[in-house]
């Protein structure tokens, strides 16, 4: 029974491996093998080389000034991190807020076995995440330290030692992020501000990692004298990946017995915490007024409403708010910096080639939300909702492109205009920038419900085929990719060979945007709109 109820866990945390979810079909032997073969290719030799990477780099230079424990203890920080977070939304979703604890709780199956498979998930994927950074820390450390048995024994149960530390925090973070979730109407925001911390972390680690690494090799004695003098707890485990024997069995009984307090914690409640109700509270009846919406804007709140029910939606279709509007700040403080080293770098006999630049930044980042490439096919099999009511198809199809608009529109503005206050030009081309910028995002809206309209696909059984593997999608984020090259190197082109002025180019885009929007939005009223119905 237990190995049933684990093998059950872990097809629901690989279930994409195990069903084709766009073809709605179970896949074949052969592509279970391969997607398998290619998810080993990822973490081990991508994930694991990079980190093997890095502890080549440090391994050497530690040990030589004999701080290997110090080395350990930088890998098992990391280690516990990302273990910790690859799987805290597999634990607070699969062992608080499972939604199958009522059906599993009704059959003859022991409690225990439920909790113990739960665990058991969240512990084989702790252990795989940890496992890719201190794994091949240690093994590098073997090459280049020497071979010991003791090391051997030590290293290995250094690796439990990080996979229960692991399995412990996401136990106590999964519960703190299933009581935050269920305080919300719907879970997407919780998700959303994990994954939007997790990416700022990555950033951060990212840009300070090296400067940190070589600034610790270089002190590493010193470093290392202060965390034995104030944080000995950390130099004790630090000694286990060396081979000390009293520190491995100290930190060993430690985290068994922790582990043991998480299991009886869980064992005494876990009926309450897998029946527990966690609606909403009522709230007492008040009669009031409200305004009267017109047809517009109540589609148009639906659809926002429809982006903010998914977690999926926001972040891969209209995460680009928070980047454009970040791009807009790191102009303000970096952009003279950056401004002169590009200026130094780069020939002179452009003199608008900056503005080119600054509208090719625009189109790009403008391609980064793209809420409006999937909306028709987000419809799936509920788009006779909008087909049964009174409300003329054109409306809909208006909405989908101005959910992107309303949030594109105005970080796109302020990044102009941050971007246009550094750049040396005159005051009209500064203005064509921030007006084509503007026209872009509504051309670029307009073309994506366009593109999604033109390429539906309503049969999808899970909504990451229309929000991350449809045709509108790739196309339009690609298409705006390539459409800011393609400007940066016509006005090239144009400048060497008729010394095509920047105001002339910027104005004749105006008004090639403007046309085509013109005819799509027409296209909406008439044609459009009657397709829509007939889907």
């Amino acid at each position: 029974m237990l190995k049933v109820l684990l093998k059950k866990q872990l097809m629901e945390v690989f279930r994409a491996y195990f069903y084709d979810f766009k073809k709605n079909r179970k896949r074949s032997k052969k592509e279970v093998i391969l997607f398998f073969c290619l998810f080993a290719l990822l973490m081990l030799v991508i994930f694991g080389g990079m980190f093997g990477f890095m502890a080549f780099g440090l391994a050497g230079p530690l040990v030589e000034k004999d701080v290997g424990w110090l080395y350990f203890l930088i890998f098992s920080m990391i280690a516990i991190l990302l273990g910790a977070f690859g799987s805290i939304f597999n634990t607070f979703a699969g062992l608080y807020l499972s939604k199958d604890n009522d059906l599993l709780l009704s059959m003859p199956i022991p409690v225990k076995y439920i909790i113990v498979s739960r665990l058991l998930n969240v512990y084989l994927l702790g252990l795989m995440y940890s496992g890719l950074v201190i794994l091949p820390a240690t093994v590098i450390y073997w090459f280049v330290a020497g071979f010991t048995i003791g090391r051997f024994i030590c290293g290995l149960l250094l690796v439990f030692i990080i996979s229960l530390i692991v399995l412990i925090l996401s136990c106590a973070l999964g519960w703190v992020v299933a009581r935050i979730s269920i305080r919300f109407k719907t879970k997407s925001f919780v998700i959303v501000l994990l994954s939007l911390v997790g990416i700022a972390l990555y950033y951060v680690a990212f840009t300070f990692g090296s400067q940190f690494v070589q600034t610790l090799v270089e002190d590493a004695l010193q470093y290392g004298n202060i965390v034995k003098q104030y944080l000995y707890p950390l130099y004790m485990f630090g000694k286990m990946g060396e081979g000390d024997w009293l520190f491995t069995a100290v930190f060993l009984v430690i985290n068994l017995a922790i582990s043991g307090l998480v299991w009886a914690i869980l064992s005494f409640n876990f009926i309450k915490i897998a029946t527990a109700n966690y609606g909403e509270k009522k709230i007492a009846y008040k009669e009031r007024l409200y305004k009267r919406r017109s047809v517009f804007h109540a589609v148009l709140f639906k659809e926002f409403r429809r982006l903010f029910s998914s977690a999926l939606y926001m972040l891969n279709c209209g995460l680009g708010t928070i980047f454009i509007t970040g791009m807009g700040i790191a102009a303000l403080i970096f952009g003279p910096e950056l401004l002169e080293l590009m200026q130094n770098e780069m020939s002179a006999g452009f003199d608008g080639l900056f503005i080119i630049i600054a509208c090719a930044i625009m189109f790009s980042f403008s391609a980064m939300n793209d809420t409006a490439a999937p909306s028709v096919s987000l419809e799936g099999r509920h788009i006779w909702v909008y087909q049964s009511l009174p409300v003329k198809p054109k409306y809909v199809l208006h909405a989908k492109a101005w959910v992107q608009i309303i949030l594109t529109l105005p970080p796109i503005l302020f990044t102009s205009i941050s971007l246009v206050a550094l750049i040396e030009g005159s005051i009209l081309d500064k203005v064509l920038v921030c007006v084509l910028s503007m026209i872009y995002v509504i051309f670029f809206a307009y073309a994506s419900v366009f593109l999604s309209l033109s390429f539906v696909n309503l049969t999808w059984t899970n909504e990451m085929t229309p929000i991350k593997q449809s045709a509108p999608v790739m196309i339009a984020i690609f298409g705006g990719w390539a459409l800011s090259a393609l400007f940066v190197g016509l006005y090239i082109l144009l400048n060497y060979l008729f010394g095509f002025p920047v105001a002339l180019l910027l104005g004749i885009f105006i008004l090639v945007f403007i046309g085509i929007t013109a005819l799509i939005v027409r296209y909406f009223n008439g044609k459009g709109g009657q397709k829509f119905a007939h889907l």
